[in-house]
């Protein structure tokens, strides 16, 4: 998947930020903030292994859950113009409007992933 990285199951989104020259990693789907920054891939990685074991240890010995939990819900917002072209896109389909969404979202993920 491009520009992310996971790191021991957990997934995290990496963009250069060259205002300090470094590569930054930020974990998703966790309850709190846990990012990294390297120079390089490999110290990516390192540095991205111990700031996860930092972030999971502090949420055991404070008994949270370092997961957040969501419901699935998404609010989207459209133009009416583009509102009306996934509309009718779903139609043609045979599909609802957020099965059509749900269905090109996927798609998206397997042409990233492979």
């Amino acid at each position: 998947m491009m520009n992310v990285m996971e790191i021991n199951g957990v997934k995290a989104v990496i963009v250069f930020d060259p205002e300090i020259n470094m590569f930054r990693g930020e974990f998703v789907g966790l309850n709190g903030g846990a990012d990294f920054y390297s120079t390089d891939i490999d110290g990516l990685r390192r540095e991205g292994e111990t700031s996860l074991k930092v972030f999971l240890d502090m949420c055991a010995e404070e008994g949270v859950s370092p997961y957040r939990k969501t419901s699935g819900r998404l609010n989207l917002r459209l133009s009416q113009e583009l509102y009306d072209k996934a509309a009718t896109m779903a139609k043609a389909s045979g599909k609802s409007l957020n099965a059509w969404i749900v269905d090109v979202i996927r798609h998206t993920d397997d042409v990233l992933t492979h």
